[in-house]
């Protein structure tokens, strides 16, 4: 598979067969993951596989939103009209933690910082924090080339200090989301892609 079927083939999956990806799929993808391009050229990127579902189960503290009344409050709260993003929303929100804990590999990758993530200097601060999602993204992509989806999750302030207390990572690393990977189950939900043409988005010489 060519990059350009891989990025065609990319989805996001939230829902698993119960199998587990192969270690030396996992070996393929993250070395991958170590190709991308990365601001100071030493990739300090790290990564904590968990694939027993008891080791999970300690590292999680992320809650399933109960129903689409209580979903539809959030996304009312913050403005969301459009009703493709809408209905990726509701499929996601139900499937917080049971598409992290189901999924045939669990990834926690970290990056190391220079100052702290939240306050950063300047835009220049933030090189470490935009090159791990060039790593993530080949991450992606690779696994979609194995046949292997996925799904990112941004983890929560407190969630982010029990994963510090459990996984041990030194102070100096920040985790900016979960990786879950896995092969899709027979009926796996897979939203809808907002339908955007390319020359919509292009501009030459000025906005």
């Amino acid at each position: 598979m060519d990059v350009y079927e891989a990025i065609a083939t990319r989805r996001t999956i939230r829902d698993f067969e119960d199998k587990p990806v192969e270690m030396s799929i996992i070996e393929r993808v993250l070395d991958a993951g170590l190709k991308a391009p990365t601001n100071n050229h030493l990739r300090q990127w790290e990564f904590v596989i968990i694939n027993d579902r008891e080791e999970r189960a300690k590292v999680l503290r992320v809650k399933n939103m109960a129903g689409r009344d209580e979903c539809d409050k959030m996304l009312d709260g913050f403005g969301l009209t459009d009703e493709v993003q809408r209905n990726m929303f509701h499929e996601a929100m139900p499937r917080q933690f049971s598409m992290l804990y189901n999924a045939g590999c669990l990834i926690l990758p970290f990056f190391k910082v220079r100052e702290p993530l939240l306050h950063p200097s300047s835009l220049s601060s933030l090189n470490d924090f935009a090159s791990i999602w060039c790593c993530i993204e080949n991450i992606l992509l690779a696994s979609a080339s194995e046949g292997i989806f996925g799904v990112t999750r941004i983890p929560m302030a407190e969630e982010s200090e029990h994963i510090k207390t459990v996984i041990g990572h030194p102070d100096n690393y920040v985790m900016p989301c979960y990786i879950a990977l896995g092969y899709p189950a027979k009926n796996a939900s897979k939203p809808k892609q907002k339908n955007i043409q390319i020359r919509e988005k292009m501009h030459t010489d000025k906005w």
